[in-house]
């Protein structure tokens, strides 16, 4: 095979890589795929899915997976780096006639050695709960789709919940539902809740409690996948028409907006700490955003297609006081709760000091076959501190164009990614009433703004609000459906009464310079009253889409030379067929093409196993 780093591309499918951490091995033992192991002709079908759940099992072998391939749904006991899997005796493999899964997952609070609880999206629109350990069925929600009859691209537990969960369809919308409530016999009706620009947040109207109890319309197009900050207190949209929105889940309120360099959006994730979002789609490009900043600190280029999964590694990724980074996988400890530690980075909050060496490891893959590694340090997250220590896959095309860009935007370059309370100048226009609603601290004014809408009871630290958007919103006077999370009641009408209330008199003011501001006004086609007015008229989000070529080249879409243009750390052709998932685990990393074929990647000195693959190094 071709020698590591560099060197005439070929079509070779490589079994192994190097990074610093030290070499990176395919077990073709551990591979996952139908029983047969026949490739999957993959035309016409959904992506392949991959999830994960530990149910604690006291043999120490508490690893479970599930996986999509065409109609079939398949549950294994994980294996991993350990022992070969044995794909003769599937836990649970379930085929599907007239649909097919497109997405599921697992609920890491209830799941047991037991009984887990899954939840599989399907393309005609339905949504199902399932048990594959006691191979039960107990809901189908949407059955008659009656709610939406778009295929379903991604559903979500609620962090922290044991009861909610969102549906994103291609048609855009996004539905809350409580897996206790049913969807009624019906067409749901809803009435405004809280509306802002390019998105509506609807209630279900009903006089019993029933599915769906929130609707909100984000974007234009599909919404290709959403995803909850570690916290659990922001949800990030990628959407079809080319926008990132980060929301505030509690208040749902607009946090920050980030365009593609062009086409959609399709794939988007969180960094541990929760300071940074990593989004990828039809640009063949990875882009990083600031969540503090709100605004496009770095772009990868490094695939040839469209980017289908982003995925941070939290054990790589590591945040030191000046000390030199080893990135071994001896520094990532055993998690004390299954697989939701980040290591180094899990017991840092937004509000900590800002750290002397960082680095943040993330992967993404694509239809081009081809799984790229990436490392984000300091030299791009605070390019004007002296570095601790020399880079080599980082590549700033241009050293003053951060400066030009931050005196345009009036957001200082330098400005390190913490919280907005600890940096005015992210959100100089949010007063202290509206900082609150977001904050972990209890008993404030503000409270009960923050608990108009559910959420989850997650710890840590919130990384601060700063709307900027204008926010309309209706009186609710109908009764609503109650949103109940271990016990408490998050929405009722005397919430949703005075939630309104405080959403009506919430003053939002200025948070940029009068210029960027005119800037925003003539991008954003919701910004001028007669728009609002419109949108109040139809009783629903019709929204007009920026031309692209008046967002380029603005907070919200860089020029591709008016920020950093990092360079893959590994880019390597893994697969026959587009790859479709990448996870990063303890001990390894998952990736999985459409032909159905989950491989599994031993990191450096991991491989346990006799049977390991025997290739030569690249």
């Amino acid at each position: 095979m071709a020698a590591e780093g560099g060197g005439k591309e070929t079509n070779e499918i490589k079994t192994q890589f190097t990074t610093r951490e030290g070499v990176y091995k395919l077990l073709t033992h551990s591979e996952y795929s139908r029983p047969n192991r026949v490739p999957f002709n993959s035309q016409g079908s959904n992506p392949v899915r991959v999830s994960f759940v530990n149910v604690n099992d006291q043999s120490g072998n508490g690893d479970r997976i599930c996986f999509n391939v065409g109609r079939e749904l398949y549950f294994y006991i994980y294996k991993g780096v350990r022992k070969a899997a044995d794909l003769s005796k599937p836990i649970d493999k379930r085929i599907y006639k007239g649909t097919q899964p497109t997405c599921h997952d697992f609920n890491p609070v209830t799941a047991t050695a037991d009984s887990v609880s899954l939840l599989v999206g399907f393309s005609a629109g339905q949504v199902q709960l399932i048990d594959p350990i006691k191979k039960e069925t107990s809901k189908l929600f949407n059955e008659e789709r009656l709610i939406d009859k778009s295929r379903v691209t991604c559903v979500r537990w609620v962090p922290g919940s044991e009861t909610l969960f969102l549906v994103a369809h291609s048609s855009g919308s996004l539905y809350l539902y409580n897996v206790e409530n049913t969807c009624g016999t019906t067409a749901p009706h809803y009435q405004l809740l809280k509306q802002g620009e390019s998105y509506s947040v609807h209630t279900c109207k009903s006089k019993t409690p029933r599915n769906p109890l929130l609707r909100w319309t984000v974007g234009e197009g599909a919404l290709n996948e959403f995803a909850f900050s570690p916290d659990g207190k922001f949800l990030a949209c990628a959407s079809q028409d080319g926008y990132l929105r980060v929301f505030g889940f509690d208040a749902a309120e607009l946090h920050g907006t980030m365009k593609s360099y062009f086409g959609g959006l399709l794939c988007v994730c969180w960094s541990p700490d929760g300071r940074y979002l990593v989004a990828g789609g039809e640009d063949d490009l990875v882009t990083v955003w600031s969540f503090s900043d709100c605004r496009v600190i770095a772009r990868g280029h490094g695939h040839k297609s469209w980017v289908s999964v982003v995925a941070f590694d939290h054990c790589t990724s590591s945040v030191d006081e000046g000390a030199e980074l080893s990135g071994s996988d001896d520094d990532c400890p055993e998690p004390p709760s299954g697989r939701d530690s980040h290591c180094g980075l899990a017991h840092r909050n937004s509000t900590d000091s800002r750290p002397l060496s960082v680095t943040y490891r993330f992967g993404s893959v694509g239809q081009d076959t081809q799984l790229c590694l990436w490392d984000l340090t300091e030299d791009v997250l605070f390019p004007h501190l002296p570095l601790s220590r020399t880079r080599t896959h980082t590549n700033v095309m241009s050293a003053t164009c951060l400066s030009a860009m931050g005196q345009t935007a009036a957001v200082p370059p330098s400005a390190p990614s913490s919280a907005p309370s600890s940096a005015p100048t992210s959100a100089p226009g949010v007063n202290g009433k509206d900082d609150g609603s977001n904050s972990s601290a209890s008993g404030n004014s503000a409270s009960s703004l923050c608990n108009s809408l559910p959420h989850s009871t997650p710890t840590g630290t919130s990384p601060g609000s700063n709307t900027t958007t204008t926010t309309t919103t209706t009186t609710t006077t109908t009764t609503t459906n109650t949103i109940t999370t271990k016990g408490n009641s998050l929405l009722d009408s005397s919430f949703i009464a005075s939630g309104v209330s405080k959403f009506a008199t919430l003053s939002l003011h200025d948070s940029r310079k009068d210029r960027h501001e005119k800037d925003h006004k003539r991008n954003h086609s919701l910004g001028n009253s007669r728009s609002s007015d419109k949108l109040l008229t139809l009783g629903s989000a019709s929204r007009t889409k920026p031309e692209p070529m008046k967002t380029l080249g603005t907070m919200l879409c860089p020029r591709m030379e008016e920020v950093p243009l990092l360079e893959p750390l590994v880019c390597k052709k893994i697969a026959h067929e587009r790859l479709t998932v990448l996870i990063f685990l303890e001990d390894c990393l998952v990736t999985g093409c459409q032909e159905g074929f989950i491989c599994t990647w031993a990191r450096p000195g991991k491989v346990v196993s006799d049977r390991a693959v025997e290739d030569t190094l690249m």
